[in-house]
């Protein structure tokens, strides 16, 4: 099926997802290895399953502090040109003659800030299937302002989530209270988001061992609001935290930090137990003299084009996210 933009099909999915009691993910990317390893693992679950047309989010910040993501995307590292090429990306795997065709693939623009991303938000938003407005950086009721008056002009073209409270980065000072159900129906009702962003606890960049995911709060808030909360932070908490979300009151899910951040040691371990392919005798005899490879590493084998190539290391960040994509999914699609 072609890409799910329009806000009808997009909002039919989530109903159709809210009568199954899944929860969709959001799985953001900055480079092409991560969205084809999205897909990938969704296509292989949607085999398992039998569903052919299994639904998924491939999402993108842009002037977002914390990370921005359209602006990696590229080695201009300009914004514009790596969303464009993000954009161009999606729509050849996804069009006819691909693997992924029958996938219903939604376009996720994140955390898109009510000031630095002004340029984009004057884009045609037919491009996406949802956007996140943050105005969370602002006074609770400033925040509703902007929100609303976003959602006055561009809700009847795309689904909008609304940011009702920052979820903070964990590496920072900055801590943020929790969204009480009072703000979250009080920023639902006065903004006309479809769906709203609480904190429940959660942070970005947070490891699994640091937080408590709050699905007691999520609860109280949903039988308020209806299933319209979306989780933030998700790789902050282990996946035991989170399996019953979908009882909650969370429709849908941001993951990306745990796609990098659990990938990377993969990647490093592979290329030291491998170190004389990847470098050659030589240089890998030199680091161990230098203390930075230790006995089990390979010193004495010739390097490898197999193993000094670009190639060579994506695939293994290739599957590594596969795998960490099929858990999530093998949770929340059941």
């Amino acid at each position: 099926m072609p890409l799910i933009l329009q806000r009808k099909q997009v909002l039919d999915i989530y109903a159709e997802a809210a009568q199954r009691k899944w929860v969709i993910p959001t799985f953001n990317t900055e480079n092409l290895t991560t969205t084809e390893a999205i897909l990938s693992a969704t296509l292989d679950h949607s085999k398992k399953t039998g569903r052919t047309d299994l639904p998924v989010t491939i999402g993108i910040t842009n002037q977002y502090s914390h990370r921005s993501q359209s602006v990696y995307y590229t080695h201009t590292r300009q914004w514009d040109i790596g969303l464009k090429l993000f954009l161009a990306d999606i729509s050849v795997l996804t069009s006819k003659g691909s693997p992924f065709e029958k996938l219903n693939v939604m376009i996720h623009l994140d955390h898109t800030q009510w000031d630095a991303d002004k340029p984009l938000l004057e884009w045609d938003m037919n491009m996406f299937s949802m956007i996140m407005y943050d105005a969370s950086a602002l006074p609770f009721d400033e925040n509703i302002k902007y929100t609303a008056r976003f959602v006055e002009s561009r809700g009847k073209d795309i689904v909008i989530e609304g940011a009702c409270d920052e979820i903070v980065d964990a590496t920072g000072d900055e801590r943020s209270d929790l969204t009480t159900p009072e703000q979250a129906i009080k920023y639902l009702t006065m903004t006309g988001s479809d769906f709203i962003v609480a904190n429940l606890g959660t942070e970005h960049r947070a490891s699994a061992a640091d937080l408590k995911y709050h699905g007691d709060l999520a609860r109280e808030i949903s039988r308020l609001t209806g299933p319209k909360l979306v989780l933030h932070g998700t790789s902050s908490v282990g996946n035991e935290q989170i399996k019953n979300l979908f009882a909650d009151g969370i429709a849908k899910v941001n993951i990306w930090t745990i796609l990098e951040r659990n990938t990377a040691p993969v990647l490093f371990e592979e290329m030291v137990q491998n170190a004389s392919k990847v470098t050659g005798r030589e240089k890998a005899e030199k680091m161990h003299t230098d203390g930075l490879l230790g006995q089990k590493a390979d010193r004495s084998s010739k390097a490898s084009l197999s193993h000094y190539t670009t190639v060579y290391r994506q695939d293994i960040i290739f599957s590594g996210m596969k795998k960490i994509v099929t858990a999530y999914l093998e949770m929340w699609y059941v």
